[in-house]
């Protein structure tokens, strides 16, 4: 970052200044505001009740509608029923006469003896009469065949009075009675349906002026909506900019602040938080805004690095190291950067937390590159001056011991050997860890090849009096790997473990299968891997032994070669997989290993 080049503290955001042509605002502002409200609200009061009105106006309209339809309807019902009505009594009355003449004739045929009054004829013709008297009113005295039923009626009736004249026209006369009956009951279901499809059109004529007022409705609505908000644009158009072009600016610079990726945030003078961004946020979950940076806003040595960030004001953009800190359960590197910043006439500070977690992963694996390329280029020419010599001097020294009884002679004989022994190991390591090995993948599991690599230094852990718990998963864990060096890793892990524990100590091994993310593993999406657990209860490592601890040549043992987990990293990553330690100084080492499935 580079530094301010001025000492005295600046703001970082500040009004843009008026232009010459643009109108100053008035001090009375909120005054002239509320004079411009009520200009603003007429239209709206008027175009209100205009549509108010229209819809008022519309509603009684189509209640007056519905209410002639349904006059019309019900005057249509009553007449048809009146009609249907009287023919079925004409019908009923009519024939209940002609069964009593025919009676009467059929019994003066047959001579039978007959009653002196004709009760029952009389009483049946009596009844058609009465019914015959309703067709003398309008409007069925207007009607042909109303007026022609009314006269066929008469001459039937007049039939049934003399006994002679029923027995030679009678019958005649009551077909043509009954075919004008059937006509007219054939014509008053005409007349219906006529009635009905005459009701069905009113009610569409009604539905589409409904419709069409509605519609006019509705646009009238449109158009006062409309004049309406053009109404209050155009009076409140320069509120309206001004309001929308400090809205953006803020948009703008709240967008520029939480799309940074480093962390960024504002301390005032009583080093509370004033502004901060989303990724401010990841790292101190707890913070809120107005909060003291005092206070436990994540874990600890999260908040040694936001303290030693603002320890001091600074008057130019400074440089405040780098520092680890653990963000969601997971180890990150941040640089550190103080730079002054002017609040409410106060001294505050910016403080920015740039990831440097790649960084410096790339700077350790280019260091480990530069030590792989070292020892690539002196494998050859080391291993071939020492190898030939080295073992020469172990037969001379073998055929030297069986010479020699002096214990101080087969003393130094035995340090002679160790030395040996020692180089013979160095070579064999800076042999393997320079020329990668292909894979000779199979069928392994897991859990019979830990059972192996724990036998392979059963002697060390006797030595040490350690014991080995054994956390297994419940299902046997079975991929494709290479399974000698596997074991090696295995056993190189398992030793070291044993190395740093103390006498009567324990280590724990254990193994789950689990999804890791590809981000943390070979960049793919989550995939099933094998996750081996190695824990010991030792003196632990501080974070600069950590940060090396799997460089070539780097060993914190007396003899060691610091090849052994150099080794172990470079099998584990061959197989696709990843290797991580955790450790505090006095707490432990844990090494976890995944390796993919």
């Amino acid at each position: 970052m580079t530094p301010a080049p001025e000492h005295h503290s600046e703001r970082v955001y500040r009004r843009r200044p008026t232009g010459p042509g643009e109108r100053q605002p008035p001090d009375n502002s909120l005054r002239a505001r509320t004079r411009a409200v009520a200009p603003a609200i007429m239209p709206i009061i008027i175009g209100s009740f205009a549509l108010l009105a229209l819809i008022f106006g519309l509603g009684w309209w189509t209640v007056r509608q519905m209410d002639e339809l349904g006059y019309e309807t019900r005057e249509t019902e009553s007449q048809y029923s009146a009609r249907l009505t009287l023919l079925l009594n004409l019908r009923l009355a009519v024939t209940q006469l002609d069964n009593e003449a025919r009676a009467r004739h059929e019994a003066e045929s047959r001579r039978e003896l007959m009653p002196p009054f004709e009760f029952r004829l009389n009483n049946a013709r009596e009844k058609v009469k009465q019914a015959l008297q309703q067709l003398d009113r309008p409007p069925l005295t207007n009607e042909q065949l109303w007026i022609q039923l009314r006269k066929d009626l008469q001459d039937y009736i007049s039939s049934t009075e003399d006994l002679a004249r029923y027995s030679v026209n009678g019958f005649g006369k009551f077909k043509t009675v009954d075919e004008d009956l059937n006509r007219l009951l054939i014509n008053s279901q005409q007349r219906q349906n006529e009635m009905n499809d005459r009701v069905t059109g009113l009610r569409q004529k009604a539905k589409r002026s409904i419709q069409l007022w509605i519609a006019f409705a509705l646009l009238f609505g449109a158009l006062v909506t409309v004049g309406t908000v053009w109404e209050v644009q155009r009076r409140f158009r320069e509120t309206r900019s001004s309001m929308f072009e400090a809205r953006r600016e803020r948009i703008f610079t709240n967008n520029l602040l939480q799309g940074m990726v480093s962390a960024v945030a504002a301390i005032d003078e009583d080093d509370k938080i004033r502004s901060a961004n989303a990724a401010f946020f990841r790292i101190f979950p707890e913070a809120t805004i107005g909060a003291s940076i005092f206070e436990p806003l994540a874990s600890q040595d999260a908040m040694k690095m936001l303290l030693a960030a603002t320890s001091t004001r600074v008057n130019r953009a400074i440089y405040r190291g780098r520092w680890v800190a653990r963000v969601e359960n997971e180890e990150k590197t941040f640089d550190v950067y103080s730079s002054p910043l002017a609040i409410d006439e106060d001294r505050g500070q910016i403080v920015t937390l740039v990831d440097a977690t790649e960084v410096a992963e790339s700077e350790r694996a280019v260091r480990r590159t530069e030590s792989l390329a070292a020892v690539g280029q002196a494998t050859t020419q080391v291993a071939h001056e020492i190898r030939n010599p080295l073992g020469s001097i172990r037969l001379g020294v073998s055929m030297l011991r069986d010479s020699v009884s002096d214990p101080e002679a087969l003393n130094t004989i035995e340090l002679v050997e160790r030395g040996i022994k020692h180089l013979n190991k160095l070579v064999v390591d800076v042999t393997q860890f320079s020329r990668q090995k292909a894979l000779e993948r199979s069928s392994v599991d897991l859990h019979e090849a830990l059972e192996r690599s724990v036998d392979l230094v059963s002697e060390r852990i006797r030595d040490k009096h350690t014991t080995v718990e054994r956390h297994f998963a419940e299902e046997h864990i079975i991929g494709r790997w290479d399974a000698d060096q596997l074991r090696q890793v295995f056993v190189n892990v398992v030793a070291n473990a044993v190395d740093a524990s103390s006498e009567n100590s324990s280590i724990e091994i254990s193994t789950s299968r689990v999804q890791v993310d590809g981000n943390q593993a070979d960049g793919h999406a989550m995939k099933p891997y094998a996750r081996v657990t190695f824990r010991d209860h030792g003196k632990g490592m501080d974070q600069a032994t950590r940060d090396r601890i799997f460089e070539p040549f780097f060993t914190t043992k007396k003899r060691g070669t610091g090849l052994g987990l150099a080794i172990v990293k470079q099998i584990v990553e061959l197989h696709g997989g990843k290797i991580n330690v955790q450790s505090e100084s006095g707490h432990g080492s844990e090494f976890v290993i995944d390796l993919p499935l």
